[in-house]
């Protein structure tokens, strides 16, 4: 095994070389971070390039531009388990898909963790392969524990000073209304806690009722349709599943099949990992992000710092990207398929136009008798309501031409296509008699 990052010098060269430098000057053990007392990552220079100017959200910083460091054997770890991940399930983005490789190998150095990185995958409809990915976790993950419908006192009963790996699938029939949620506050408040390091819950045991501590601290994946509470999406490296599209390919999984070459890289992981536990505990690495974030994705960025190679640099990139996507998100309201549905019903009875004002689509949506709309508020659903809606789908509303050559707020067809084809690709016939502006009709949910 070669040396790891972490044990190199902290030096950086300017000018064309710097790609072969030791850079990020990842910090050594018990010493401070990379960057100089009281610098922000985003204020300090990499590899002596002068200082960028403020970038707009979502843009790279230098923390996120750094060059490759020199490999580990973990490097090429990381990219087997990236492959394999890779053939059973579609992710949203490239830097999901680093982010769920890295979390993986993360599991596997528990002990060495602040902080237990949540992973949310969730997913505004079914079949967009939250559980899936969760099928592949388990496999990989430290000493998983698979948690379905079971029962607080039964998870933290699982919960050692040596923490496994929670799995919890179908999040949704736990949290997914106000009424669940309050039923399962327990399962919320041990979530939450479980994020930090030595945070007990207290219960009495045995017929002389002793009280006794029992632990929280462990990494969970947790998957459901729509968001998890706030508290816990807060603690979470949050990945954002899609249904896949006509095209899109994966392989079926199959467990007796597959699980020896997934159960092969876990070992790997574990095995690399192990004689690195002391010195992940003490590194502070350089973070392009703060406070929480900064928390929850700090175990990721030291395993990729462990390994070395693009790991660094691919890291940091995914935890800027992805946290920048979270705060850029909305509150939460989520309308699954069925909104998309019935707009493309909507284009579709009206001639497939290039665009519709927004009050002729909410006239149309709250006018149909069969659908949910018009019990959505006071008023039937409002244009709030349905921008957050779609805001889950990525689409926004904005100024479009109506025939009489004034302006309204609406939205464009074509910001619709994508979600279409990946949610509702075939477009259902309207109720009998039914004409755009007076009422699409709704049938069942969209099918493939």
């Amino acid at each position: 095994m070669t040396e790891s990052t972490a044990s190199r010098p902290a030096t950086a060269a300017p000018g064309p070389t710097a790609a072969t430098t030791n850079w990020p000057p990842v910090a050594k053990a018990g010493e401070p971070g990379a960057y100089l007392p009281g610098l922000q990552p985003e204020a300090s220079t990499a590899c002596g390039q002068p200082e960028a100017a403020p970038a707009e959200p979502g843009a790279l910083s230098g923390t996120d531009l750094l060059p490759d460091t020199e490999a580990t054997e973990g490097a090429d770890l990381l990219a087997q388990l990236k492959a394999l991940i890779a053939t059973f399930v579609i992710l949203p983005s490239e830097e999901a898909l680093d982010a769920a490789t890295l979390w993986v190998a993360a599991t596997h150095l528990q002990g060495s963790w602040q902080h237990a990185p949540r992973l949310a995958v969730v997913g505004p409809a079914k079949r967009c392969g939250k559980s899936r990915l969760l099928d592949v976790l388990t496999e990989t993950v430290h000493q998983p524990v698979l948690t379905v419908n079971s029962t607080p006192a039964a998870v933290f009963r699982s919960i050692t000073e040596e923490p496994p790996t929670l799995l919890v699938d179908e999040a949704d029939t736990i949290f997914g209304s106000p009424k669940m949620a309050e039923k399962n506050e327990e399962m919320r408040g041990l979530l939450n806690a479980g994020h930090q390091r030595d945070r007990y819950v207290l219960r009495v045991v045995g017929n002389d009722h002793t009280p006794r501590r029992f632990h929280t601290f462990a990494m969970a994946a947790i998957a459901g349709i729509g968001d998890l509470p706030d508290t816990i999406m807060d603690r979470s490296i949050v990945i954002r599943m899609r249904r896949r599209a006509e095209g899109e390919r994966v392989a079926p999984y199959r467990t007796m099949r597959d699980r020896p070459a997934l159960h092969a890289i876990r070992d790997r992981i574990a095995q690399w990992s192990a004689p690195l536990a002391e010195q992940a505990l003490l590194l502070e690495p350089a973070m392009p992000v703060e406070d929480r974030a900064a928390d929850t994705w700090e175990p990721l960025v030291i395993i990729a710092d462990l390994a070395g190679g693009p790991w660094p640099r691919l890291a940091r990139q995914a935890c800027r990207r992805m946290v920048d996507d979270e705060v850029q998100t909305e509150e939460d309201s989520p309308g699954g398929a069925r909104i998309l549905a019935d707009i493309r019903r909507i284009f579709h009875a009206a001639g497939e136009p290039d665009s519709i004002t927004t009050d002729q689509l909410l006239f149309t949506l709250n006018g149909d008798p069969e659908a949910p709309w018009a019990e959505a508020g006071r008023g039937g659903l409002n244009a709030r309501g349905l921008g957050a809606m779609l805001r889950e789908f990525g689409i926004s509303s904005g100024n479009v031409r109506i025939g009489d050559g004034t302006q309204r707020k609406g939205y464009l067809r074509h910001k619709f296509t994508d979600a279409w084809r990946r949610y509702c690709p075939t477009v259902h016939p309207t109720a009998p008699g039914s004409e755009a502006g007076t009422g699409a009709g709704v049938g069942a949910g969209p099918r493939r």
